[in-house]
């Protein structure tokens, strides 16, 4: 769900922000299953969600986050942090983040062919729709009520919202202490 993280922190490659942008999408051992650079990205994807799920910043946020979430709660804190990053992008990208998003798209999409089926179709709602509502709280609370349709089970995600707008100084901070960290080790990873 952490599109706009995932981008960011792929460096310039395009073949490696690619797979970094579909992970979510790729499940089971990679193998030879994608050219390899595109194979680094997909891995790059799964050792930053690892990465996140063991840092004290990101267990921070999750458990500032009501029981009541219980494992989505992992899943707001994805979207309160691409909201963070959209908001004070400047302060970490020398592109504005229209011309960034622009420029991402036009790699991915000139990776179509690689991409899940289903992310093919997404490709659009992620850069136009949902990336972009990220920028406001309001934005966040309307991705997260949507998701939570689509869902197919009973979930809570539609009261994301609130909890961002109730922990928003608190998880900003954390999100301010885990950016360093885990861009930190995304270069060491791409450094190989």
């Amino acid at each position: 769900m952490n599109y706009l993280f995932h981008l960011y922190l792929s460096g310039d490659d395009p073949a490696i922000l690619t797979g970094n942008f579909m992970g979510d999408f790729v499940k089971g051992p990679l193998a030879d299953r994608f050219p390899e650079r595109l194979r680094q990205g997909l891995e790059l994807h799964r050792r930053i969600d690892s990465f996140a799920q063991g840092h004290a910043c990101f267990t921070s946020s999750r458990l500032r986050i009501a029981p009541e979430f219980g494992l989505y709660r992992g899943i707001l804190v994805d979207l309160y942090y691409d909201h963070f990053l959209s908001r004070g992008w400047r302060q970490w990208h020398d592109e504005p983040l229209p011309e960034y998003l622009r420029r991402a798209r036009s790699i991915v999409e000139g990776n179509r062919d690689l991409l899940p089926e289903p992310m093919r179709r997404l490709v659009p709602v992620i850069f136009e729709e949902m990336i972009p509502s990220y920028l406001t709280s309001d934005g966040v609370a309307g991705a997260l009520e949507r998701m939570s349709r689509r869902v197919r089970r009973s979930n809570p995600l539609a009261g994301g919202g609130r909890e961002l707008t109730r922990n928003y100084h608190a998880l900003q901070e954390d999100f301010l202490g885990f950016l360093p960290d885990v861009r930190r080790y995304a270069r060491e990873f791409l450094r190989g």
